[in-house]
Order: structure tokens, then sequence, then C-alpha cells
């Protein structure tokens, strides 16, 4: 149990450092960009044929995509706000 419980805390703690240090934030920024990009690269040109074939499979992937997308879009929101915040100090 302790090692779940610290894996926990180690998870925590880089997410801490991640989210409170604005380059480490904008490296994850990016990256987070470049798989949604890929991702949706992918769906349009790589493997449109075998998505064509099955609506859930269609479904699944772009709702994949969308995920991506919205979660890329409220880091995105989040690292403007913890800008802000820390000109305003």
């Amino acid at each position: 149990m302790s090692g779940k419980q610290s894996d926990w805390e180690s998870s925590k703690n880089l997410a801490k450092a991640i989210l409170h240090d604005r380059s480490m934030r904008r490296k994850w920024l990016a990256r987070w960009l470049i798989l949604t990009l890929a991702w949706m690269v992918s769906g349009l040109w790589v493997i449109d044929s075998w998505l064509d074939a099955s609506v859930v499979r269609f479904l699944i992937w772009w709702g994949i995509c969308a995920i991506l997308a919205l979660g890329l879009m409220l880091f995105a929101l989040y690292d403007a706000l913890s800008v802000i915040r820390e000109e305003r100090k």
C-alpha cells in the first residue's frame, strides 16, 4: 500500500511542478498540441479509410480528438490565467 501512496504523492508533486512553472507548462502545452495535431492528421489522411469502415470507430476516434482539443484549450486557458496572475504580483 505504501508503494501506491508514494506513487500518488510523486505524481501530485510532478503535476504541481508542471502547473507552477511557466516554462514547464509551455513545454507540456506544446507536447499536447503536437499530440492533438498528430491525432487529427492521422485520422484525416493516414487511417481515413479504416475509420470510414465503421461508424463506431469513427465516433470513438473523433471523440478522443475532441477530448484532446478540449483539454488543450482548458490547459491553455489555465496558462493564460496563470500568466496574468504572475504578472500582477
